[in-house]
């Protein structure tokens, strides 16, 4: 990308659950993402997305220890070459709308989770100003409907309040919001040479979020108006929700889900439900290296039937695993989205697992969230008082729009009045609303 200081320049964050992009538009309703390497993924090649994960750990330096922090690709490239494990943090978006969880403690010391997630924001800050040359410190900023979590606008409201602190603590000096579905559909209406009234499906890792508005150049042309938006809607589940369900499945029960331990002269659970519940989440899993499951586990696997289930949850959650488990459940998932049948493979020091699963089985899993989701884009009709049958076209982005079992909701469900293959549309998985967002930026002269 040339730099960029002679021109006017609008920013588009999508900071996202799982992973992040940046594009700039440059006042010509055209867009560029910004590139970032990624040695480990994809063998020194550059990639428009960036993982949302944060490494730490501690080294001694002059004879003091101190505390290095990596993000992104450079995070997973130090944590897998790391002999003894720091803290590896996924999907740090997924707290924001919690009122207890204020932060953590890492190696002694407590960090808010604003502080956190700065670590990201700056980052990635960093790498567009490079490839700009010139600094960035206003952006437009993707937002859900609903944020992970929250359970009214209040908890939505304090999620977007600790969001912007996060960006602010980064170094942007002002921040807008945009609801993610809205952005994706600027980046669908950009191509359009007529208007069309389109569904937008967006879906993360955390959220999915739909709206229904009107786009095209006729909208672009007179400017945005209240009225072309008639309605949003989102629930807090997507991607992470669907993990869940494979390691409930698949994975548990090799770490001791269903074993029993002696009690006394009772035979009971060996580990508490809850350690297995925050196992399933990825924005828990590091959160369970404390001395406090760490003493429940040992005790555990000297009372259990089958100690090495125990011994197994054990080491994944001591070598901090949680980035190998959550590679093994996302190639599955890959894999089911493209064939009929798939092998869950995932080796560690103290497990070894090859598990046959169809695309029925897994679909079976998830019934409960397609459900969920097939009933919020139904209330969405409902309350915009839209006939499905006004819609021009389905637009669908995010990783999880590739699922069949999603795809189909939109296709052949809804009711047994579904869209049809042919009015549904996919986007780039992972950077149609940071171009979005850029867009958006660019509208309303933001720089």
């Amino acid at each position: 990308m040339e730099p960029a200081q002679d021109r006017q320049t609008f920013v588009g964050i999508d900071f996202g659950t799982t992973n992040s992009s940046i594009a700039i538009s440059t006042g010509d309703s055209q867009t560029q993402l910004i590139s970032f390497p990624n040695r480990i993924q994809f063998g020194g090649e550059t990639t428009f997305s960036y993982r949302s994960v944060l490494y730490m750990d501690q080294g001694k330096e002059s004879g003091k220890v101190r505390t290095h922090s990596w993000t992104g690709p450079a995070a997973i490239e130090h944590y897998l070459a790391a002999e003894e494990k720091g803290r590896f943090i996924q999907s740090l978006k997924s707290h924001l709308s919690s009122r207890t969880l204020t932060g953590t403690a890492i190696f002694g010391r407590h960090y808010n989770l604003e502080v956190l997630i700065s670590r990201i924001l700056a980052d990635l800050r960093q790498h567009a100003e490079r490839q700009l040359g010139s600094p960035i410190r206003r952006a437009m900023v993707g937002r859900p409907v609903r944020f992970v979590g929250a359970e009214n606008e209040q908890d939505d409201g304090f999620a977007l309040e600790r969001l912007r602190l996060a960006f602010e603590t980064a170094g942007y000096e002002t921040v807008d919001f945009e609801m993610e579905p809205i952005a994706a559909a600027y980046a669908y209406g950009s191509t359009l040479d007529h208007d069309e009234l389109i569904l937008i499906g967006d879906f993360g890792g955390g959220t999915s979020d739909f709206s229904l508005l009107t786009v095209g150049p006729e909208i672009r042309r007179r400017g945005r108006k209240p009225g072309d938006l008639l309605g949003s809607l989102g629930l807090g589940l997507a991607g992470d929700a669907f993990d869940a369900r494979i390691i409930r499945k698949l994975v548990s029960p090799a770490l001791g889900a269903d074993s029993l331990a002696r009690s006394l002269k009772k035979v009971l659970p060996a580990v508490p439900a809850w350690i297995y519940a925050n196992l399933e989440r990825w924005h828990y899993l590091s959160f369970l290296r404390t001395r406090n499951v760490t003493e429940i586990l040992k005790s555990a696997h000297a009372r259990a039937l089958e100690p090495e289930k125990i011994e197994a949850l054990i080491n994944l959650i001591e070598e901090d695993l949680g980035y190998q488990l959550h590679q093994a459940v996302q190639r599955v998932k890959v894999e089911l989205s493209q064939h009929q049948a798939a092998k869950f493979s995932f080796r560690d020091g103290s497990m070894d697992l090859e598990i046959a699963v169809t695309r029925a089985e897994f679909e079976s899993w998830i019934a409960d969230e397609l459900l969920a989701i097939e009933n919020c884009v139904a209330a969405l009709f409902k309350t915009s008082g839209v006939d499905m049958r006004e819609v021009d076209r389905v637009f669908l982005t995010g990783g999880t729009s590739f699922v069949p079992a999603v795809r189909s909701i939109f296709e052949r469900g809804l009711g047994e009045r579904g869209f049809g293959k042919d009015r549904v549309r996919t986007g780039e998985a992972f950077t149609s609303v940071a171009r979005g967002l850029a867009l958006r930026a660019e509208e309303l002269g933001t720089s």
